[in-house]
């Protein structure tokens, strides 16, 4: 794996067309694309959920090669696409009723449904997964893995993560919409099912402390902390960054 490309070009770079694009909704945007490997050998099935800030011009394009990694590791793969604030019906609650909505249809999926689910969600999917994490239909998924995710919403929206994202997300500021914040912020909510968190140091988009304040906050044999020492915010969903074998690696401990 190469270590000397710039990380960020893995937004720019888009993998071969799925295997199908199935809908779960009547919005365009409520669809999820299926990639199978051409032998399943993991008792896993991977549900990518791509991150951006949940900012409407970031969709699940940038997320095609990780989740064709996925796919060639040997996961039968669903790469989850969902309304973002900014698209009618997206925002808080919509977006989280999208994900939940996406991974309904994906557990009942003929293809799919014969293994396990695991989340993987990046940045704003870090989120979305992780909140999932803590939802009463979560029974039955393997795990979530978040991938320098926005995990503490609260001290994100403080300290300006993302700038106004977090915001523009849940209508407002902590304070303007505290409802909101206690609904959606990982932080607040305890996880049912193993979450697994991969972050690396030198991140200059998501903080490693919004990991860190995660794992603090959740204690305990559910959760657990893998810190990377480089690859900043994208490395984690380019194959060819020697930081996604940490995301291989991750996945592959909720297989076994």
């Amino acid at each position: 794996m190469a270590n000397d490309r710039d990380p960020s070009q893995v937004l720019d770079e888009v993998a071969a067309p799925p295997r199908r694009t199935t809908a779960y909704g009547e919005d365009p945007a409520q669809v999820y694309d299926v990639r199978l490997p051409d032998r399943v050998t993991r008792g896993l099935t991977v549900v990518v959920v791509h991150g951006g800030f949940w900012r409407p011009e970031y969709d699940r394009t940038h997320a095609s090669r990780q989740a064709q990694a996925f796919a060639d590791a040997g996961y039968p793969t669903a790469a989850v696409e969902y309304r973002r604030p900014g698209m009618p019906g997206g925002g808080w609650p919509g977006t989280a009723d999208d994900v939940a909505a996406a991974i309904t249809a994906v557990r009942r999926d003929p293809d799919l449904a014969a293994k396990p689910p695991v989340l993987v969600g990046h940045s704003a999917g870090g989120q979305l997964v992780a909140w999932a994490a803590a939802q009463p239909w979560a029974h039955g998924l393997r795990g979530v893995v978040s991938l320098a995710g926005v995990l503490d919403l609260g001290h994100g929206a403080d300290t300006e993560v993302g700038g106004t994202a977090i915001a523009d997300f849940l209508g407002g500021s902590p304070t303007d919409v505290p409802d909101a914040y206690a609904a959606a912020d990982p932080a607040r909510l305890a996880p049912g099912i193993p979450v697994l968190l991969v972050h690396a140091h030198d991140d200059d988009v998501v903080p490693f402390d919004q990991s860190q304040r995660y794992a603090a906050a959740h204690h305990g044999p559910n959760v657990r902390l893998t810190p990377v020492r480089s690859g900043g915010h994208y490395g984690l969903i380019d194959p060819e960054n020697a930081a996604f074998a940490e995301v291989l690696a991750a996945v592959d401990l909720l297989a076994s």
